[in-house]
């Protein structure tokens, strides 16, 4: 039985056409299916515009256009080049050897930590291995979908636009989902390994962030101490195989990727979803931006680690911990929202039991769809980001939820 399915057998979720789209799951699946094969003609499209000079377009975008970060990147260490990965100059001519000199200052923004997870691709030539990429990391969040899910996700897993956004950008939106969401959805059962996926999130802490106050306020010390000791681990290892200076230079780089990438506006705003892109497109400094950012990380931090602390259904509290994150962090965009399909799997499990309308369930469900597929094209229309507006009343619809949770459990006590 697929997630649709159940909708569609359960009373309480009407099925009807005049119900419209988001109630009937026949209807869905054909869409979703629809949008596979729309989505991977584009795709393919879009690939061969990037042979039309070598390995690129000819202009600004090589084959695979991130992927080559992450193939160079482990390319260089794998061969000990990796004194050239964080030298902005050196780095983008051994890209522009494997691609074609006609690409963007394409850039290693990651800590070492990520050269280490990623070595395997260096074995491996340059086109096949973006897609030995893009099919292992879709099947890791695939794999770690199903561990959330008692239905069938398979056509979920395939059809959320982040997916699809991911894939263009050869980023690794999926792998941070399989990392994420595999390690909440086994946090009870296996908290040693969900705490393992923790730590290989080091390669991009900052969607990491509300795990510290879920862990300690939900007392998970097995999971927090795997998490920590993996973090450990690559760390040394990272700097031992490729040398401290590599951290060194990582730190160095951060500041000014912070600011040309995030703090300036160019580049790619308006694939960002956080509040403090949020800000600054409406004409906020860089200080009150933070400052808005700030409060409001702290804001999600304090409702997540409440939830964590009396213990409210897991998969209320793990969807808090996503939507928590991506209110919690500067720096989001919109491939990152692969993480949302959790989000529309636990929401889902309150369609039938909650008082909330479902229809404000199923608009918390669409909004994480959408939003990474519709943002950019606001943003680019209006000069406006909108993130935020899709992001936070799913937060408010969890906390609602979480609340509607604690309100039966202290009067069944």
């Amino acid at each position: 039985m697929t997630l649709l399915d159940q909708s569609a057998k359960n009373p309480a979720v009407p099925s009807d056409t005049s119900a419209g789209v988001l109630t009937n799951p026949t209807r869905l699946r054909l869409i979703a299916r629809c949008w596979i094969v729309i989505a991977f003609a584009a795709y393919l499209i879009d690939l061969l515009r990037q042979t039309h000079d070598g390995l690129s377009d000819g202009i600004r975008r090589p084959f695979g256009d991130d992927f080559v970060n992450y193939w160079s990147g482990a390319f260089l260490a794998l061969h000990g080049r990796a004194n050239e990965i964080y030298d902005f100059l050196a780095f983008h001519r051994f890209e522009q050897s494997i691609t074609g000199p006609n690409i963007d200052a394409y850039h290693y923004s990651y800590p070492p930590v990520l050269l280490l997870l990623t070595l395997p691709l260096a074995l491996i030539p340059y086109v096949p291995a973006l897609g030995v990429w893009l099919v292992a990391t879709w099947y890791g969040f695939y794999r770690a979908l199903k561990l959330s899910s008692s239905e069938d996700v398979l056509l979920l897993s395939l059809a959320i636009p982040a997916l699809f956004i991911n894939a263009l950008g050869g980023q690794n939106g999926a792998m941070t989902a399989a990392l994420l969401g595999g390690g909440l959805a086994l946090m009870d059962r296996r908290p040693l390994v969900a705490g393992l996926l923790f730590g290989l999130l080091a390669y991009k802490p900052h969607l990491a962030l509300m795990l510290p106050f879920a862990l300690i306020a939900g007392r998970r010390w097995l999971t927090v101490g795997a998490t920590g000791v993996t973090v450990i681990v690559l760390a040394t290892v990272s700097a031992v195989a490729f040398g401290v200076d590599r951290w060194l230079e990582y730190a160095n780089n951060l500041s000014l990727l912070r600011t040309s990438i995030l703090e300036d506006g160019t580049g790619v705003w308006h694939r960002m979803l956080s509040v403090f892109v949020f800000a600054r497109r409406l004409g906020a400094d860089v200080g009150p931006a933070y400052a808005l950012q700030a409060a409001t990380a702290l804001a999600a931090a304090f409702f997540v680690a409440r939830s964590w602390l009396r213990d409210d259904p897991a998969h209320i509290r793990n969807a808090m911990v996503i939507v928590g994150t991506c209110l919690a962090t500067p720096y989001l965009q919109d491939y990152d929202l692969v993480i949302g399909a959790f989000v529309v799997v636990w929401l889902h499990r309150e369609e039938a039991r909650s008082r909330i309308p479902a229809p404000w369930i199923r608009t918390g469900m669409a909004m994480m769809l959408l939003v990474p597929l519709v943002a950019a094209p606001l943003a680019k229309l209006t000069g406006l980001a909108f993130g935020p507006l899709f992001i936070i009343p799913v937060f408010a619809l969890l906390m609602c939820l979480a609340a509607e949770h604690h309100r039966v459990g202290a009067g069944q006590r």
